[in-house]
């Protein structure tokens, strides 16, 4: 890297716009949405996708809800051309369905085009030409007036070979390409060109894509040109404003929302990012923003590893664990301080009395994605004791009390910490049976017993397995668990003080299972703590007290 990067790199330059309006505004309805995951996403591909997984990612768009898809390149060659017009021929496009063709503005290309959709019902043609300085100086060796002309003269071609297909409902699509590094008044110029040929109208308009093709600002500035724009362009009400970010400064999504901030009304873009370089905009993200802010989208997005799932298949390349709601650790919390907030935060949730999300560290409701909670919480050496907790109730249906929850996660720790991985929901269960439940190794074991005796005096009489030698044992207490803690004391020697007892049902109906927690207190003032299950509650409390004695 320089040392002085400014020698080689300048800042790009602020747009007047003093009485800027879009800081002020809120989104409060969803955007027109296009994919061009089958053209700007494909054609970023190493190996781009084949006619099979073309026809499962237009399936899976089509599921989604996007209602104009751009499908291609057709005059990119026989196999672009030859999907498109398979869709066409074959009946595949549903009626709600628009497709968008891409072409540059050359007769030849445009005609092309046109050849590939005819005989749809409706269609996009999607006409480019780049503006830019860099583009006009550097690739093209242009002026202005020619870069204008081409711009013109393919227009003129869309409009000559609409009129030849009359029985197609056309729509127009116009994009000055590298507009974000453009001087905005010759993409305006530009642009009005254009519009003096193809003539729209507030009931036809012409589509104005306005893209950054390569971001080369803070999405603030993006804004800034989208309002501008917006503001000096003519006949606005015949016009559809959209916007084409990408992600080379990681900002696509935010220039997206800035930029309907600033007026736009359409966004293009691809599902999870996909796209040359960095990517394009990532739908699902800016979709789903919205859906957090109490605006639908107007996408289902509710099977998010279908989607997933599928353009991992089509595209052949991985998702991104940390990816803005579709990761597949997105949802999780491993930091104990994250655990604690989001298990109080559902425990909250349970006994709100309206459907309003307030989860800690969740800015969505899992489930409103088709995830479940089992993995919002996971468990490592970095965990705590709300995290194991967590985990045991999902996994178990398990409420440890808190003093129990710091007692057991002591355990976790240490098995976290010995094997260096993370633990999941079998590890935990199994160490909570290895320290709390009965095991071969216990010095008491409950074989029988039975209680008697009014309120107040009760007698417990028991058979005990006792280092492996089954004695009877009795004690007699103010309830159950007093006079089970007698019977340890008069017989064993064994001194427990009880000093918390919780108890909860397992499940519901004639199968649930009830589980005791007990809280003790050694002759010594250890802390020691008990767990029970079993199908009956008082037999559940039984063993808790033998679970507390086997670990004094």
């Amino acid at each position: 890297m320089l040392r002085d990067p400014s020698v080689k790199y300048r800042p790009f330059p602020q747009i007047d716009l003093p009485d800027r309006q879009w800081p002020s505004r809120t989104i409060t309805k969803a955007p027109r949405w296009l994919s061009t995951d089958m053209r700007d996403g494909n054609q970023a591909l190493i190996d781009p996708m084949d006619s099979e997984k073309k026809t499962r990612f237009f399936e899976l768009l089509c599921k989604v809800g996007l209602k104009e898809i751009e499908v291609g390149f057709p005059s990119a060659g026989a196999t672009e051309f030859d999907f498109i017009s398979g869709l066409v021929q074959h009946d595949k496009i549903p009626d709600d369905i628009c497709i968008q063709v891409l072409t540059q503005s050359r007769r030849d290309l445009i005609e092309t085009t046109f050849q590939s959709v005819k005989g749809a019902k409706q269609a996009i043609v999607h006409l480019y030409n780049a503006v830019s300085p860099a583009w006009r100086e550097v690739v093209f060796r242009m002026t202005r007036d020619e870069v204008r002309e081409i711009a013109v003269a393919g227009a003129k071609v869309l409009r000559d070979e609409a009129a030849k297909q009359p029985d197609t409902q056309w729509h127009f699509e116009y994009s000055p390409e590298t507009f974000s590094t453009a001087e905005l008044d010759f993409s305006v110029e530009v642009c009005a060109a254009v519009m003096d040929i193809l003539r729209p109208t507030p009931e036809r308009p012409l589509i104005l894509n306005l893209p950054a093709t390569v971001e080369a600002a803070t999405p603030n500035i993006y804004a800034d040109q989208i309002e501008w724009f917006c503001r000096n362009v003519p006949n606005r009400d015949s016009l559809v404003i959209s916007l084409h970010t990408h992600n080379d400064r990681g900002t696509g999504v935010a220039a997206a929302e800035l930029g309907l901030m600033a007026g736009a009304d359409r966004v293009e873009g691809c599902l999870l990012g996909n796209g040359e370089r960095t990517g394009n905009c990532d739908l699902v993200t800016v979709a789903l923003n919205l859906y957090t802010q109490g605006v639908h989208p107007g996408l289902d997005l509710s099977d998010i590893d279908e989607i997933v799932n599928t353009v991992n298949y089509c595209t052949n390349i991985p998702v991104h664990p940390r990816t803005p709601y579709a990761g597949d650790l997105v949802f999780t919390a491993f930091s104990g301080s994250h655990q604690d907030a989001i298990k109080k935060g559902f425990a909250a949730q349970a006994e709100r009395n309206d459907q309003l999300w307030n989860v800690p560290y969740l800015p969505i409701d899992p489930r409103d994605l088709g995830r479940d909670y089992e993995a919002v919480i996971r468990v490592n050496s970095q965990s705590g004791k709300g995290g194991v907790a967590w985990v045991l109730e999902q996994d178990r249906g398990l409420k440890l009390p808190k003093r129990m929850q710091a007692d057991f996660s002591r355990h976790v720790q240490a098995l976290a910490d010995e094997t260096s991985r993370e633990l999941n929901a079998a590890d935990i269960s199994g160490l909570f049976e290895m320290v709390y439940l009965p095991g071969a190794s216990d010095r008491f074991a409950l074989v029988d017993y039975a209680e008697s005796g009014a309120a107040g005096v009760r007698t417990f009489a028991g058979t005990l397995s006792v280092d492996g030698v089954q004695q009877s044992v009795s004690g007699r207490g103010n309830g159950l668990i007093s006079s089970v803690i007698a019977a340890l004391r008069e017989t064993c020697g064994v001194v427990l003080d009880v000093v918390d007892y919780n108890e909860h049902a397992i499940g519901h109906g004639a199968d649930a299972q009830a589980a005791a927690y007990l809280e003790c207190r050694t002759a010594d003032g250890t802390t020691v703590f008990g767990a029970g299950i079993d199908a009956d509650v008082a037999t559940a409390s039984v063993r808790a007290v033998l679970s507390a004695a086997n670990r004094t």
